[in-house]
């Protein structure tokens, strides 16, 4: 049953009936989850993907989905996938920011000449096309102030906020230079089910979960005290629908948050709270001292003002922050098994 915070939104998803939907990156996080509302929907689905590791992530609709393996940095591989597609989540991406620093010529790879053949083959190919990408709120690097809106200018610290940003104009330009539906939606954090628990690059609060699963205690960097946006999974993929069936989202930026402030230590012991309540395991946290080089990658406080999303598409997070936590934690208490920590 819904929650009151539940019922706030007012938008409406429509039906997919036959939409011929591809997703790259499909078995990921993001893709997985965007494919199972898809088929709910009716979508004729396709995804798009490297690798059949996580085929966990669509269980229940493996037999509802064509699955195209290929690599989004070659061409040829990337323009089979597009032909006759309606709608193009392109979700394929390499998404850490302390991984770009590691290794920038895997994130030039994979998010630069991955969306740059996503773009041209829709070019060439299927010119119809609606395209939605996945950028990150964090390409704004430090601000001044909060919340952060689409007017601020951005000053990305890592190579991967570098990059989302140059992806992001690439579709700008591809917008008016050949008419291209584009559209891009930078994310704040993203938590929810599906997500891999075992490593903090693929998401924290998730790593979380899996570390009170082993027994852990949570390492929580300084005094805890800094500002993060949250949104669980489910609000996003509301807002990629939206984006696909709305044309007020053609040639646009937005970004998607929950304009709801709190600090990291916060989100700790919620996660806590919620582990003991739902899975009757305890969990605890420690201070650490921050490590220099993600301190310098770090943006600091983040709260998002999703007022432009909200005034033209009609989005809006329908499900809290701790209704999220608490439908994530039920799934991994159902699939702990397909999910190592």
């Amino acid at each position: 049953m819904f929650s009151d915070f539940e019922t706030m939104a007012s938008f409406k998803i429509d039906k997919l009936d036959g939409k011929r939907v591809l997703i790259t990156g499909g078995l990921g996080f993001v893709g997985s989850n965007l494919a199972i509302r898809c088929a709910e929907l009716g979508a004729d689905i396709t995804l798009f993907t490297n690798t059949l590791e996580n085929m966990q992530n669509i269980v229940e609709i493996k037999d509802k989905v064509k699955i195209i393996m290929g690599d989004i940095t070659k061409y040829s591989d990337v323009e089979k996938a597009i032909e006759n597609k309606e709608i193009v989540f392109h979700l394929a991406a390499q998404t850490s920011n302390i991984t770009s620093m590691e290794k920038p010529m895997l994130d030039i790879d994979v998010n630069l000449v991955g969306t740059m053949n996503v773009l041209e083959c829709c070019r060439k190919k299927n010119a119809s096309a609606k395209i939605i990408f996945s950028g990150t709120c964090t390409q704004l690097g430090k601000t001044k102030t909060l919340p952060i809106h689409e007017n601020m200018k951005d000053k990305p610290l890592s190579v991967y906020e570098a990059n989302k940003l140059v992806c992001e104009n690439y579709l700008k330009i591809y917008h008016k230079a050949y008419g291209l539906y584009t559209t891009t939606l930078r994310f704040a954090t993203l938590f929810g089910e599906r997500q891999q628990l075992n490593s903090p690059r693929f998401g924290i609060t998730n790593y979380f979960i899996g570390r009170i699963m082993k027994g852990e205690k949570i390492k929580v960097y300084g005094d805890g005290k800094f500002a993060r946006d949250y949104n669980y999974i489910g609000n996003i993929v509301d807002a990629l629908l939206l984006s696909a069936q709305n044309p007020n989202a053609n040639g646009e930026v937005f970004l998607v948050g929950s304009n709801r402030k709190m600090y990291f230590v916060d989100m700790v012991k919620e996660v806590i709270k919620a582990m003991e309540e739902i899975m009757h395991k305890k969990g605890s946290f420690k201070f650490v001292e921050f490590p220099k080089e993600q301190s310098k990658i770090d943006v600091g406080d983040t709260l998002v003002d999703y007022s432009k999303i909200k005034e033209k598409l009609g989005w809006e997070p329908r499900i809290s922050f701790e209704e999220g936590i608490r439908r994530t934690i039920l799934f991994y208490k159902e699939r702990f098994k397909d999910y190592p920590c």
